[in-house]
């Protein structure tokens, strides 16, 4: 069985659906990404600038290599309208092997 720790679920928020989609289709055309769900609308409740703030988000879970990490990180952040995005990876510890095996045949390497 192939070693799953290679594997990670990053995620991030984006301000409106439509464009979270678009987003996740230049992480996908990349090849930074295997499969990105875009969860929708949702209330987002944070601090920023020392305020209690609200606002509507989606969240995007992103299946990817780990090693891509970093440039997937890089590629969020030149590219997303938020000062501060939010990326966070969650390491894959186990999956279906195949799933894991597609994952690694469709993210560059």
């Amino acid at each position: 069985m192939e070693n799953q720790v290679q594997y990670a679920l990053v995620l991030t928020t984006y301000p409106e659906e439509e464009a979270a989609k678009l987003f996740a289709e230049k992480i996908i055309k990349a090849k930074l990404a295997a499969c990105i769900n875009v969860l929708p609308e949702m209330s987002s409740i944070y601090v920023w600038d020392g305020k209690v703030e609200h606002g509507r988000e989606c969240q995007l879970l992103i299946k990817t290599r780990k090693s891509k990490f970093d440039e997937l990180s890089r590629f969020i952040t030149d590219n997303h309208p938020y000062e501060l995005p939010e990326i966070i990876e969650v390491p894959i510890s186990n999956g279906l092997p195949n799933y894991l095996s597609w994952i690694n045949s469709v993210v560059a390497q």
